[in-house]
């Protein structure tokens, strides 16, 4: 316990994992999976990581965008099948949970989280890549939804998949478990942007900075007001908007993001 307790006081930045890298570059934070000789695939270890990193960035709000992308050949091939195999009912839960929380930290976090895909997304790799505020992807990168194959229907990734792409395209991807292109990715609203392989980097990190650039709280007010608002009837939505931003127009940084606006100058944020 002395040794989580002292972790627990670094910096996000210093903290050291076994299964993810993190580094921050101009407000940017850059989360890496890091299991290449398992195709970066999701084990409870590293998902226990993710909620973790992702915690302290979210306390520690340094950072308004974070980029999260896989090391080796591809992004993630999703949960670790050899650990699915040999859990037992109980253990296969505290694994499916895990998920649950680290899907849910992404969502919760104040930043703007950004998936940068290469190779391929399948599974809860797909889902992870669905659970993201954003996308951009290779134009080498594929999608799949591919446990259909095996006997063990991806339940849990389609419930981010069915929210990104649309119920029909959802289940044929659920159905057949065929990969989809990164540019039907893009049609289908998978992923908001395909590039070359060798710009994936630059791009990604180019969306996350422009992102960066604005004012942490009216980015985190969004983002949760976005999410809320989604499953509720139009003008429930719009009354609950309204709300939203009435507070919002009170914050520091949206009153300096006026003034700055009338007075013709670049905003410097406080907030």
């Amino acid at each position: 316990m002395a040794v989580l307790r002292i972790s627990l006081r670094m910096p996000a930045s210093r903290m050291s994992y076994k299964h993810l890298l993190y580094e921050e570059k101009e407000k940017v934070g850059i989360i890496s999976l890091n299991r290449p000789e398992k195709r970066n695939a999701l084990s409870r270890e590293l998902l226990l990581e993710l909620i973790q990193l992702m915690g302290k960035i979210a306390d520690e709000r340094k950072t308004t965008a974070v980029i999260i992308k896989g090391i080796g050949k591809i992004f993630s091939s999703g949960h670790d099948l050899q650990e699915v195999y040999d859990s037992a009912p109980q253990e296969l839960l505290k694994l499916f949970q895990t998920c649950f929380t680290a899907m849910r930290s992404i969502r919760e976090a104040p930043q703007a989280v950004i998936a940068q895909v290469h190779g391929v997304a399948t599974a809860a790799g797909c889902q992870l890549v669905a659970a993201c505020d954003l996308a951009v992807a290779s134009e080498d990168a594929l999608f799949a939804t591919p446990g259909v194959k095996i006997g063990l229907f991806c339940s849990t990734p389609a419930v981010f998949l069915s929210r990104n792409v649309g119920r029909k395209k959802a289940m044929e991807m659920l159905l057949t478990g065929e990969f989809l292109p990164a540019q039907e990715a893009k049609l289908y609203g998978l992923v908001n942007k395909v590039v070359p392989l060798e710009q994936l980097d630059d791009a990604t990190y180019q969306l996350a900075v422009t992102i960066a650039g604005y004012s942490a709280s009216a980015i985190a007010v969004g983002k949760r007001a976005f999410y809320q608002q989604l499953n509720m009837e139009d003008f429930q939505a719009l009354n609950y908007a309204s709300e939203v931003i009435t507070l919002n127009s009170t914050t520091n940084d949206a009153r300096e993001g006026i003034r700055a606006f009338l007075e013709k100058r670049d905003p410097q944020w406080i907030d």
